[in-house]
């Protein structure tokens, strides 16, 4: 792979203001990814796994979900802003690539694609955990060293040959169970991930679907409990 190329993605992804990357073979995952969002996304051997943290002081004030201006904030910075920045960044990235003579697909930051499963066409933290950004904690969600969960996620697929830089990173949860009990409707049963286990042996996603879109005052819900209360990301992890 050339270098030259390989800076020039990183130096890109940085200057939009990503803090996270990570390049993944995705060959290994090719049989999940085809089962989830098909041949379209399943054809591509590599992807580049894409983050940006959430603002801590908005994340630290979900326990006052309730309050209008700690909802309308969190929607819209820890979601909705930085969702759009993610796009700006894949888009980006995938047409650096195009230039370069490699096919690139930019995926949507958030969009889902299958209301009956609650779905995307692609998982970002099953590429961002291949890149070994981060693991998959009993939230389901990508726990990172850095910051635990507050971060939000897309993935450009390539055909590009880029060489993955790190390995996986081990499960650190270890008996910790607080995004489990931090649930308001008890969604998480508190076991571990397991590759090739359904994500319904961990979480109930139609549960978690069903109270974020019960009405609160002029607007739906917004939780985040289970990011809230990671250690990872109110304090440093261990190292």
């Amino acid at each position: 792979m050339d270098p030259n190329l390989v800076n020039l993605v990183s130096r890109l992804i940085l200057l939009f203001g990503g803090d996270f990357f990570g390049f993944a073979d995705t060959t290994a995952a090719k049989r999940a990814i085809e089962l989830q969002g098909g041949e379209l996304v399943s054809g591509y051997p590599r992807a580049i796994s894409i983050g940006i943290a959430l603002p801590g002081a908005i994340v630290d004030m979900l326990p006052m979900r309730s309050e209008p201006g700690v909802a309308v904030s969190y929607r819209v910075h820890c979601y909705e802003v930085i969702n759009t920045r993610l796009d700006l960044i894949s888009s980006s990235v995938a047409g650096l690539l195009q230039r370069h003579g490699y096919r690139a697909l930019p995926l949507p930051a958030s969009e889902r694609i299958d209301d009956d499963r609650i779905c995307a066409s692609f998982s970002h933290k099953m590429a961002a955990s291949l890149a070994g950004l981060g693991w998959i904690g009993k939230s389901c969600l990508l726990v990172t060293p850095q910051v635990g969960p507050r971060a939000r996620w897309t993935t450009v697929l390539t055909d590009a040959p880029f060489v993955p830089q790190a390995g996986r990173l081990e499960d650190r949860c270890g008996e910790c169970s607080a995004c489990v009990e931090a649930c308001p409707v008890s969604a998480f049963t508190g076991r571990p991930f397991s590759e090739g286990e359904p994500r319904e042996a961990r979480y109930d996603a139609r549960a978690c679907e069903f109270h974020l879109t019960q009405p609160a005052g002029d607007d739906r819900r917004v939780c985040g409990m289970c990011i809230y209360a990671c250690p990872f990301g109110r304090r440093p992890g261990p190292s």
